[in-house]
């Protein structure tokens, strides 16, 4: 797991991808902080490993990436971890305009093409 603070290469997301699951890269973003943890079998994980890193968990969504798709098409919102009543967000995706429209800038800005 890792914590991107700055930026991360698309050739770095491939291998991590190549790493785990062949096609895609899990990752939670942190909507407040602006930064990502990458590279772990769940996002469940990534969640714990921010929370431990001083995020809250209401500004954590769950993503997939995928490196070999180009531009904001790479970014999959599908995760457990999404599933918040109490936010609004009945769904494993990411129901909120708003922060979808974040997380994409977000990812956009650590995850250099």
């Amino acid at each position: 797991m890792k914590i991107i603070r700055e930026t991360l290469s698309f050739d770095e997301l491939k291998q991590m991808a190549v790493g785990l699951f062949g096609d895609l890269v899990k990752a939670v973003v942190d909507v407040d902080k602006q930064i990502m943890a990458v590279d772990a079998e769940l996002h469940a994980d990534l969640e714990a490993f921010l929370l431990d890193n001083g995020s809250k968990q209401k500004s954590l969504w769950g993503i997939n990436l995928y490196p070999e798709m180009a531009g904001s098409d790479f970014i999959e919102f599908d995760s457990m971890i999404n599933m918040r009543p109490s936010q609004n967000n009945r769904s494993r995706s990411v129901e909120s305009e708003e922060i979808r429209k974040k997380i994409i800038e977000i990812v956009l800005r650590r995850i250099k093409q």
